[in-house]
């Protein structure tokens, strides 16, 4: 998160005030079509419940810089997908807690005390918000030092999600491939469901090819490195973290096929 927030300004906010009805499609898709997407799929599929949980923390989590970069790969509108980003990521720190105990207590799931959903705000306010506004600061007191470094911060936050999925790895590697095949299939559908929704939806209602592209990767890549660290947050078994990790790895396969297609197709 301090990676985001090193490469954003005050005017990546403002500018929804530019773009207001691109943006607010956008926000609308990932805020409330994608967890209604995933409760779908979670039902559907008659997920195990650690497994639908997980499912519906990758709805919760905000995009990230993936979303951002390869928006930038697929010609898109880059600058309305880190306003999303941005906008989301601040947001989440309220909203992963209520779609995560919303969910949980449709699925019949309990969830400690200790993770009420003040504190599970509070929890995520230490390691979105505060990261975001520090990495805006420090950028604004050394912006050209760290536009220039910005590739390499993002390299190292993506080794670091690396390094905690090998954890999560050795730790389970007896009932991994287990989990991945419960998980895999639904991840999967989320992800390629959810792209071709928001470009669709997008298409309709938004106001340029760049802006669509934008819209349904910014929809169909989650962040999964806020993803596994809220599951890890709240509960202790293992197997709410799987989802997404598996997510993690498919969306990279999925979102350059999707932009292939999209750069053939324009």
């Amino acid at each position: 998160m301090l990676g985001i927030g090193l490469g954003l300004s005050i005017k990546d906010f403002t500018r929804i005030l530019k773009y207001p009805k691109d943006f607010f499609v956008g926000f609308i898709c990932q805020l409330i079509l994608l967890p209604i997407v995933a409760f779908s799929v979670a039902i559907s599929l008659n997920l195990p419940t650690p497994i639908a949980i997980g499912l519906m923390i990758i709805a919760a989590a905000p995009g990230g810089v993936t979303s951002n970069v390869l928006t930038k790969f697929a010609n898109g509108n880059v600058a309305i997908s880190i306003t999303l980003t941005a906008v989301v990521s601040l947001l989440s720190i309220l909203l992963v807690p209520f779609i995560v105990i919303t969910s949980a207590t449709l699925l019949d799931v309990t969830i400690s005390t200790d993770n009420s959903m003040i504190g599970i705000a509070l929890k995520m306010e230490l390691v979105v918000t505060e990261p975001v506004i520090i990495g805006m600061i420090i950028r604004s007191f050394t912006e050209n030092f760290t536009s220039s470094k910005i590739n390499i911060i993002n390299k190292l936050t993506g080794w670091l999600f690396v390094f905690v999925f090998a954890v999560i790895w050795l730790e389970e590697k007896d009932n991994i491939f287990t989990y991945l095949v419960q998980a895999g299939l639904a991840v999967l559908i989320l992800n390629v469901v959810m792209m071709m929704l928001a470009y669709f939806i997008a298409k309709k209602f938004v106001s340029g090819i760049p802006q669509q592209k934008c819209i349904a990767l910014e929809c169909g890549l989650q962040n999964g490195t806020l993803a596994v660290f809220v599951a890890t947050l709240i509960f202790d078994d293992i197997t709410y973290v799987v989802p997404t990790g598996a997510y993690a790895l498919l969306m990279y396969i999925t979102g350059f096929i999707f932009i292939y297609i999209l750069r053939k197709s324009n």
